[in-house]
């Protein structure tokens, strides 16, 4: 073939320009390349409207799926536990799906997998839940359902059995966990045996083993009322949905006068450092926790907070994960977080470390501790608040998400544009502020420490650290007594 043919002139242009290529100016692979520009959060505008008995409902429109989120939320955690009863609110919660509006938990199971859906329920500190999750073509059908297990359920006594049973097998299995005990024993620690937060969520082995259909349908009767809940609705739907969510709830009345909202007394900070050893003979490694109050709900810096925290260990470039994995070896990942209730909350460090390096390991997270107290590098901070703004929209990206914001925003009374303005104020936080928030929240000299570990070996490398007076503990100290399980 000639070279004057079209073909073989554009073979030859292409090979020249091959052969040009390396002559192009190469990307700079050096350095890791710079984020784009951070997009503002535009989330759907929240719907507030009502059903006739007062239950207010929460309606955001998303309608890319066909599908729809329902929650009913009740403002009864396990903070509005009786007195001396921890545990009722989740025990509650865990048996409305057993069983309910005549039909038992197979047949019930049976009738929601026909439609697609999902219903589960669940009590948290603050608010206990009854979730749907379902195509919109099923909703009028699904709904019934719902409300069956939200206002109609059954207590079987024997469903109460197996999930006692249930339950304190969970406990029993949790003495053999380092990580369980030592969060059991950081809660008692920052918060003391008086207050909620100090004790199980789910309650001790005793009171698992006492709980009776009488009381939690006490609880049910007294605490589930229109009065103290709302509806979360989120997805493919639109106002037009009142007419359902009217039917399955709107006949919903309270059986008596509700009882007065649950006022969980602020927790005391910690105003000395306490270390607590925990003695798991032979365990393989060590669990520290480290922890004292932290924020409540709603946190006014919040978003500071949550850029100071990706620096210290809400990230996997965090200090502490960089000190304790990569530059150390002590431990496959270290991090901190917060945990906010409407009356106080957790701030809190978690690592596992190898038994032989826990005082070593021990001593590194106070440095970074310290270290956090003070300004922060440019670097840094743009670092963190870039990870923080630019991950913040995917908390936001499925039904399920969006509508546990929404959640949140009726349990603690969140302003409208609370999470909109995250990303702004978190990109506005410099090293002063950062450095601020630190003193704010974090004080080595007054926290607690706990580690659960083989006290042969690590008792006296942790006791070289001069930390305070070690407390050595037995785990039924912490955990009570091995339940007995019938």
């Amino acid at each position: 073939m000639s070279a004057r043919h079209p073909g073989c002139r554009a073979a030859l242009a292409a090979a020249a320009v091959l052969a040009a290529a390396p002559l192009l100016a190469q990307p700079d692979r050096s350095r890791p390349p710079k984020p784009g520009p951070v997009r503002a959060l535009k989330l759907p505008p929240v719907e507030r409207l009502a059903l006739s008995n007062g239950v207010g409902v929460l309606l955001v429109g998303i309608h890319e799926v066909p599908v729809v989120e329902v929650i009913l939320v009740v403002r009864a955690g396990a903070t509005a536990d009786p007195a001396g009863r921890d545990g009722v609110a989740a025990m509650t919660a865990d048996m409305l799906d057993e069983g309910a509006g005549g039909k038992d938990a197979l047949a019930l199971a049976d009738a929601i997998d026909f439609l697609g859906a999902t219903i589960g329920a669940g009590a948290s500190w603050d608010a206990s839940t009854v979730r749907l999750r379902v195509p919109v073509a099923r909703l009028d059908e699904a709904l019934a359902l719902m409300a069956d297990v939200a206002l109609r359920p059954d207590f079987p006594e024997a469903e109460l059995r197996r999930l006692r049973k249930e339950a304190l097998t969970d406990l029993l299995q949790a003495r053999d966990v380092p990580g369980a005990i030592a969060s059991r024993a950081l809660a008692q620690a920052v918060f003391g045996p008086g207050h909620r937060y100090g004790k199980p969520q789910a309650g001790d082995a005793a009171q698992i083993a006492s709980f009776t259909v009488a009381e939690l349908r006490s609880f049910h009767a007294a605490r589930y009322t229109p009065g103290a809940s709302s509806l979360v609705v989120v997805g493919d739907v639109t106002a037009a949905v009142l007419p359902t969510l009217e039917k399955a709830f709107g006949s919903w009345e309270a059986s008596s006068a509700a009882p007065a909202p649950p006022v969980v007394p602020a927790p005391r900070q910690l105003t000395s450092r306490s270390v607590w050893l925990v003695d798991k003979k032979d365990a393989a490694q060590s669990s520290l926790r480290l922890g004292r109050v932290g924020p409540s709900w709603p946190d006014p810096a919040y978003a500071t907070n949550q850029v100071m925290n990706t620096l210290l260990g809400g990230s996997f470039t965090s200090r502490l994960n960089d000190n304790l994995r990569e530059q150390h070896g002590y431990a496959y990942g270290a991090r901190s977080g917060f945990r906010r209730n409407l009356s106080g909350g957790l701030l809190s460090v978690t690592t596992d470390v190898q038994t032989d390096k826990t005082g070593p390991a021990v001593g590194e997270v106070f440095k970074e501790l310290e270290r956090i107290l003070l300004p922060a590098s440019p670097e840094e901070v743009e670092r963190a608040r870039n990870y923080a703004a630019l991950g913040y929209a995917g908390e936001f990206e499925t039904t399920s998400q969006v509508a546990e914001r929404i959640v949140d925003k009726f349990v603690y009374g969140l302003p409208d544009g609370f999470y909109e303005a995250f990303v702004p104020q978190a990109l506005a936080t410099d090293a002063a502020a950062l450095q601020k928030a630190a003193r704010a929240t974090i004080d080595p000299k007054r926290l607690a420490l706990v580690v659960v570990g083989d006290r042969a070996k690590v008792e006296a490398p942790l006791r070289a650290l001069n930390l305070g007076e070690v407390k050595n503990l037995s785990v039924d100290d912490v955990m009570g007594k091995a339940p007995t399980i019938e």
